[in-house]
């Protein structure tokens, strides 16, 4: 059986995730979808909230689980019995920091392999950024993000309630 995961701090996921996502299903058997720490960020939203925003979002994808980790991405594919890692591109500015840390995670882990996959053309310039950015402007985040969290968005960005805010 054929397991892969694709890490990031979906915050919140995008249409471009989803694609990604939507891609990689219909390449393994089973893909297992992690939200994890990047301590570069303020969250918008929580670990476990974002797990069940992403949960509400992949339910047509049966081979597609969720979860959440605090542990060492190499240490979560041990315990799982994945082999790849799933990085989706955008552009070449992502192609230079994802090809650093897949060298990381080789070194720590040699049998694990990462597989780059470009973003589709109408998602290059959709990042988690953008869709935070948008939402705390009032846009139709229709082009932006998954229908089923849109209201979760707007309701999160007017509530001033961001978990990474000071």
């Amino acid at each position: 059986m054929s397991i892969a995961v694709y890490p990031g701090s979906f915050d919140p996921i995008t249409l471009g995730h989803l694609n990604v996502i939507r891609r990689a299903a219909a390449v393994f058997d089973e893909l297992l979808v992690c939200v994890m720490i990047n301590s570069g960020k303020d969250p918008l939203f929580t670990h476990e909230e974002r797990v069940e925003l992403i949960k509400r979002t992949v339910v047509r994808f049966p081979n597609v689980r969720v979860e959440a980790s605090k542990e060492l991405l190499v240490e979560y594919m041990k315990t799982r019995g994945a082999k790849v890692i799933i990085k989706g591109l955008r552009a070449v500015s992502d192609f230079d920091r994802e090809f650093q840390i897949a060298l990381v995670n080789r070194k720590l882990d040699n049998s694990i392999e990462t597989l780059f996959m470009p973003s589709s053309e109408k998602y290059t310039y959709l990042s988690s950024t953008v869709v935070k950015e948008m939402a705390r402007y009032g846009a139709d985040l229709e082009t932006f993000v998954p229908k089923e969290i849109i209201t979760d968005v707007i309701n999160r960005v007017e509530s001033g309630l961001e978990v990474g805010s000071k």
